[in-house]
């Protein structure tokens, strides 16, 4: 990808060339390291043997070159060479220097280990035949994310080799790769796989980080995700069937988004190991008071302070390897709010880091999606991250859930719902409460649930989580989840309880493919996985957390659903709008909205607030700019008593049904209406309409 740097004089501070080429290098004379700190005042590079790692065959001093950068060039520094480096630096507040720790060079793109903590960076070729495969570059309008796990997406696929369950290659399979397609998912998101560490506080648990929110280096892929064969042959192979899996997906259409976790490390709080980043520059790389102490904003102990040019150009370099090497397509921010915090650890949307991303992302198409949150103060941010950006939209997933589950459920309690359904409805068609005109509808990623939290199917089954799996006597975890059971905590032999839950997921299902905006799907909602009432499975690296592939009758329905909507998605522009409308204007690809009640007349404005008014009819009709026109009416029933609607009265309309949250299977029979035809609904129901 070519890039036009900005003029010397307007060029960020983060974009020094001081931080140019920092790492190994390959040349004509071997390898050339460059390590930035800003406090050091001696470095070594220390080569060890191929085979033992704790032999030590060469020591060779890195010589100060200006700009906080030291620098070694050497024909030992070859491919498949391993190496560690030792710093040496002042004592002091702020300052963790031991000359006599072995650190892993923060730019390296391979790592291997002996032994638990001790890792030893490894020099990577990187070389590799990319053939025609191209990014896909789909559009937003037309995005679908499905986030999953490399190894629980495949860990149990009966159709993949076992030698390749649970692996970057068995993800690439052909059964997986028909899987997504026949879904209709675009864009794969996976959850961390840049090398990462278990927590010792785990171990000691007989537990394992399985999501991977505890990052070692920024540039290596997870060597475990690798198959036995390529994790034998070493960092070379695991890198090399990581961009296999990537061209493969690229090849089937599929884009693949990284979760990135860059707000911290795994060298967790002060007391924690000294892998990298603290040993070489501990004052510089993390948050800290004047004292010395930590500033934790992520609830990790040690967040990432990009406000300083050495920690946001790492950040930077790490986005721009993965996208132009290593070909992803976009990337999801854990904790995006810590990366724009300033010197003054405050959140600033015009954060050089923030806007150096932003401006790359608008050269190479890379899609950038920040979750907008942190644990610090001012750390609710949704909506803030400005144009470029795409955000998690938490309210989003609170409204809908409250609408279907929490409302519901309080309704048979009180005999009326808490609030009527205006809130739903903006959520529905935007979210413009949250994102500015500027930024449109597809600023927001629509979700209902992640991998943190209920799956879909417990959301419907638990009313409260159930954690004592993992070791916290059930303290830790999401307390308040808007979930309802629908009158039994768990499994149960209730087929009235078990139908009526089918139906809340299809609600919630088809709310969030029928909504504007972008989509998520969580992997295996689309089937009904369940984590027994787990909402923080972090550390279940098990049957909990894999996809199970053993469908029952009432999964393949759901699976079929979903298939179904998102066709449906496809096929109707008005449900996928790129801007907001403007009243009285025309706005090219928006959908105009209008707002009918259950008699067919438009929306009154005490009706939208009235928890006695619970149904609506919303009807989109696309603004046409690249697709034909379409009109969609989605009809929303939000209490769980049956009712009747009558279809608005629409000028030689003509109403063809197209899905209904009601059947237990996708119907086939496109039954016609005219305006002013009585419809009758289902409690706590949707139904959706084309307008010919």
């Amino acid at each position: 990808m070519v890039r036009t740097e900005p003029a010397l004089a307007t060029r960020p501070a983060l974009l020094n060339p001081a931080f140019d080429d920092l790492g190994v290098r390959l040349g004509p004379d071997g390898g050339t390291l460059r390590v930035w700190s800003a406090s050091a005042d001696a470095m070594q590079l220390l080569i060890f043997d191929d085979v033992d790692l704790d032999w030590a065959t060469e020591t060779i001093a890195l010589s100060p070159v200006g700009g906080g950068v030291f620098e070694a060039t050497t024909p030992l520094l070859r491919p498949g060479a391993r190496y560690a480096i030792r710093v040496g630096g002042p004592h002091g507040a702020g300052h963790t220097f031991n000359p006599q720790s072995l650190l892993v060079d923060p730019y390296s793109r391979g790592l291997v280990s002996g032994s638990f903590g001790d890792w030893r960076s490894v020099v990577v070729d990187g070389s590799f035949d990319w053939g025609t495969s191209t990014k896909p570059r789909v559009p937003l309008d037309r995005t679908v994310i499905y986030e999953g796990h490399v190894k629980g997406l495949t860990k149990r696929h009966p159709f993949i080799p076992p030698a390749l369950h649970g692996t970057y290659a068995g993800l690439a399979h052909p059964a997986m790769i028909e899987h997504l397609l026949s879904l209709g998912i675009t864009s794969v998101e996976l959850l961390p796989v840049h090398a990462f560490a278990t927590e010792p506080r785990l171990l000691q648990l007989g537990l394992t980080n399985y999501w991977g929110y505890n990052t070692l280096n920024f540039f290596t892929p997870h060597a475990p995700y690798a198959t036995a064969a390529n994790r034998a042959e070493g960092p070379e192979a695991v890198l090399r069937e990581f961009k296999g899996m990537v061209k493969l997906l690229h090849e089937a259409g599929l884009e693949v988004i990284l979760d990135v976790v860059y707000n911290h490390t795994a060298e967790e709080g002060l007391g924690g190991p000294r892998t990298s980043l603290r040993g070489i520059d501990n004052r510089s790389y993390y948050r800290q008071t004047a004292e010395g102490a930590y500033i934790d904003e992520t609830g990790c102990g040690n967040a990432v302070n990009t406000s300083t040019d050495a920690a946001a150009r790492l950040v930077l370099d790490s986005v721009r390897y993965w996208a132009d090497e290593v070909q992803i397509d976009g990337f999801r921010f854990d904790l995006a709010v810590t990366l724009g915090r300033d010197e003054r650890h405050s959140f600033a949307p015009d954060h050089p880091l923030l806007t150096a991303l932003r401006e790359e992302a608008a050269v190479s198409g890379t899609k950038l999606i920040a979750e907008p949150w942190d644990v610090g103060m001012g750390g609710w941010q949704t909506g803030n991250f400005g144009d470029g950006w795409l955000e998690w939209n938490d309210r989003y997933r609170d409204r809908v859930r409250n609408f279907w589950l929490s409302d519901i459920d309080y309704a048979r309690r009180a005999d009326t719902a808490p609030v009527g359904i205006g809130g739903f409805a903006t959520r529905l068609a935007g979210s413009s409460n949250t994102f500015s005109e500027e930024r449109g509808p597809l600023a927001s990623v629509n979700f209902v649930t992640a991998h943190d939290g209920f799956t879909l199917r417990d959301l419907v089954s638990y009313d409260v989580k159930h954690n004592l799996g993992n070791g916290e006597q059930n303290r830790d975890g999401a307390d308040t989840n808007r979930s309802f059971n629908h009158g039994a905590e768990g499994p149960t032999d209730d087929q009235r309880v078990l139908a009526t839950r089918r139906t809340a997921m299809r609600n919630l299902m088809g709310t969030l493919l029928l909504s504007a905006g972008v989509p998520m799907i969580t992997a295996g909602d689309e089937m009904g996985r369940t984590q027994r009432g787990n909402n923080n499975a972090y550390c279940h690296d098990s049957a909990l957390t894999w996809l199970s592939w053993d469908m029952a009758p009432w999964q393949r329905d759901l699976f079929a659903h979903t298939q179904r909507l998102l066709q449906l998605r496809r096929d109707n522009p008005a449900l996928r709008p790129q801007r907001f409308a403007r009243l009285g204007e025309q706005i090219p690809s928006a959908s105009v909205m209008e707002w009918f009640d259950e008699h067919g007349q438009t929306m009154s404005s005490d009706r939208w607030n009235d928890p006695a008014h619970r149904t609506l009819q919303y009807l989109a009709t696309s603004t046409p700019e690249l697709e034909a026109p379409n009109r969609v009416l989605l009809v929303i029933h939000g209490t769980e008593h049956p009712s009747d609607i009558v279809l608005p009265d629409l000028e030689d309309a003509v109403f063809v049904e197209l899905w209904s949250s009601a059947d237990e299977t996708p119907s086939d029979v496109r039954a016609t209406f005219a305006p002013g035809d009585v419809v009758p609904l289902a409690g706590a129901s949707m139904r959706l309409f084309r307008v010919d």
